[in-house]
Parts: structure tokens; sequence; C-alpha cells
């Protein structure tokens, strides 16, 4: 197993996420800002954040397996949410647990950062997701 999640002792508790990774593998699988887009382009849940969260993870999964990767075997996930703030950390949290199961996403996540942000590159776009891997 090329990664070990925990949460030690005397860290924040209880979070949907262990705040340690460890990699011992040697091949890095970084995936790029994933939204809530299908392959043709066409925007997937329009001003559905828990929507457009499920997808992005949908996209990340397929990015993964594309390098042989699954979430397992992912050290870090970083979501980038437009407008944040805290009052829409139930709707994210629906997007993961909507789709956690279908795309193998463990829970708890793997570490994970949210990152508020004003803007991201189309208007529409709510959410991106980002994911690094290790591989033995």
């Amino acid at each position: 197993m090329a990664v070990q999640r925990l949460t030690p002792e005397g860290m924040l508790q209880p979070v949907p996420y262990h705040h340690v990774a460890v990699g011992t593998g040697t091949k890095h699988v970084h995936v790029s800002g994933q939204v809530a887009r299908q392959a043709d382009g066409v925007p997937v849940a329009p001003g559905d954040l828990a929507g457009q969260v499920a997808q992005a993870l949908r996209n990340t999964a397929v990015g993964l397996a594309g390098a042989g990767a699954t979430f397992g075997d992912v050290l870090r996930l970083t979501f980038y949410v437009t407008r944040w703030a805290p009052e829409k950390i139930g709707d994210l949290l629906a997007g993961v647990e909507a789709v956690a199961e279908e795309v193998g996403l463990p829970t708890p996540m793997p570490p994970a950062s949210l990152v508020g942000v004003e803007y991201l590159f189309e208007p529409d776009v709510l959410v991106e997701v980002e994911a690094t891997a290790i591989l033995d």
C-alpha cells in the first residue's frame, strides 16, 4: 500500500478527512483542477454546488484511472469553491457523499483543503477539485 492515512491524537476532530497522509510509492499522479463538465464540455448541474462537486469528483476519478490510480491512492485533495461562505459546507459535503461510493472515495477522505476563491475560469463553475496520488 503506497498511501497510509491517519489523524494523530491531539488533532482537530471530527472532520470529514484525515489530517495526514504518508506516501511511499515512486510514481506521482497529479490530476489538474476538474470541474462539472462532461467530456464534450457540456456543463453539469448549473447553479448546484452539490451536483458540481459530485461531477468534479467523477471527472477526477477518470483522470486518476487514466494514470492507473484510484482515490485509494490519493495523498491530497484540494477543493476550490467560488464565493465561499461557511453555510455552503452542507452542500459541498452532500456532493461528496452523493458520489463517494460510486467513485471509491474513502471516508474519511484523504487530507483535503478547501480554498474559497472569487471566481474560477467561467461564471457557471462553482467548484474545482485537484488530486495528488502516489503509486508503488
